[in-house]
């Protein structure tokens, strides 16, 4: 790709802290061709047509293939996740997961959670008590929704050690640059495979001696879809493991600095609990933890789309923040307003693979939120901006320094 391309340029980690006015560069040429022949799609109405358009597979491969460096037979042999399949398999094993995690079959199973995690934010808060400076990522933010996760999935917590790293390794593997992609490719396979390995053998344990957990649900089920072998839950279960708390470590931290940067909301969010419904679905346009899909997409056929003609076998890249922020979708893009009556964003993407976790990253962050606002009291930011991890794919502070004057106790 040409270095000085303005998609280059919002990839760039100088651009991480504010890439929203490249992106209106961008949204000037809805459908761009990158040098190596890459498509980036920037505007709202048409990354909604290619999220729907059975044309685009999800299936490009994202390991490195027989004759490329790195290629390992193992993970040649691992099947691919839902979320990098194509109908008819994507559709049956997203079905066997819901089965166990959301409606219709499981409707309650996050909702049933919420005095659990009110309990655990509140515990997260309360350590922090006597201090002046906190870390909303490391103290809040990640803790949480790894702790849900951990409970959902059936995954020791004390284990936290091990995956975080496999963790971190793949979501810094999963962007679009160029540069540098066949070693990051071997990087995430090889922490992949750790990560199948590992809940492989939580699930030959669970296969053995079930229990209430999402693991132990898919390595017994036994349903109209057939079911998944040990292998086949591993990897879902990896898929799970990471999404259900990279992203939402993201959209807790990029709530809390854009709420710091507006105080009006921040308090009202304090006296007005009920607006945090409304602010996350606002900070899910404006401050999204996923800005591009990219990873995986392929055109299987000619699409043409806004006078530009994608040709079959072209890499497609999904510039999901440019599309929320697109005026021709919304107006006053750029202004963070939790009162928007009308809010349709591409946060969770769209499509047969709409984010599979979003009502548990919803429900997390609204109480996150709801309870950082009600008990720190004068929370101040450290520094603006915060330093940004790596990925410009999964955006968001690696750490959010804030000084406050104390803790309040919480609500009863």
């Amino acid at each position: 790709m040409t270095p000085n391309s303005v998609f280059q340029q919002s990839l760039d980690k100088s651009n991480r802290a504010d890439p929203y006015p490249l992106y209106a560069e961008l949204r000037k040429t809805p459908v761009r061709r990158e040098e190596d022949g890459t498509y980036v799609v920037s505007t709202y109405n048409e990354i909604v047509a290619l999220l729907h358009d059975p044309r685009v597979s999800s299936a490009r491969p994202t390991f490195p293939q027989p004759g490329e460096p790195g290629f390992s037979e193992e993970a040649a042999q691992q099947p691919r996740a839902f979320i990098n399949t194509d109908p008819p398999e994507h559709d049956r094993i997203r079905r066997i997961a819901m089965r166990h995690f959301g409606p219709p079959h499981s409707p309650h199973r996050i909702d049933d959670l919420r005095p659990e995690m009110v309990e655990i934010i509140t515990g997260l808060i309360d350590g922090v008590t006597g201090r002046r400076r906190i870390d909303i990522v490391d103290d809040i933010a990640y803790p949480f929704p790894v702790t849900v996760i951990c409970r959902i999935l059936g995954v020791p917590r004390e284990d936290e050690a091990r995956f975080h790293a496999w963790a971190d390794t793949v979501v810094e593997a999963s962007d679009s640059r160029q540069e540098g992609r066949a070693q990051r490719l071997q990087r995430r396979q090889s922490a992949l495979l750790e990560l199948h390995r590992y809940l492989g053998g939580i699930a030959a344990e669970r296969r053995r001696a079930p229990g209430d957990d999402l693991i132990s649900g898919l390595i017994t089920d036994q349903g109209p879809d057939g079911s998944m072998s040990l292998i086949q839950v591993a990897v879902t279960g990896t898929l799970l493991l990471i999404a259900g708390h990279e992203t939402t470590v993201n959209l807790i931290t990029n709530g809390m600095l854009t709420l710091l940067r507006h105080p009006e909301h921040l308090d009202r969010l304090r006296h007005e609990p009920d607006l945090a419904v409304s602010m996350v679905e606002e900070l899910l346009r404006y401050e999204p933890p996923v800005h591009f899909l990219s990873l995986s997409r392929i055109a299987l056929d000619d699409i043409d789309i806004a006078g530009t003609t994608i040709p079959k076998g072209a890499p497609i890249v999904l510039a999901l923040a440019a599309g929320s922020r697109d005026p021709a979708h919304v107006p006053d893009p750029d202004r963070f307003d939790p009162d928007r009556r009308y809010n349709e964003h591409l946060g969770f993407g769209g499509g047969i693979h709409y984010c599979f976790g979003a009502p548990l990253a919803r429900l997390e962050t609204q109480i996150a939120l709801t309870e950082l606002a009600r008990r720190l009291d004068n929370p101040r930011l450290v520094a603006d901006p915060p330093p940004y991890r790596p990925s410009p794919g999964l955006r968001g502070p690696r750490h959010l320094f804030i000084d406050i004057d104390g803790v309040d106790r919480p609500a009863r």
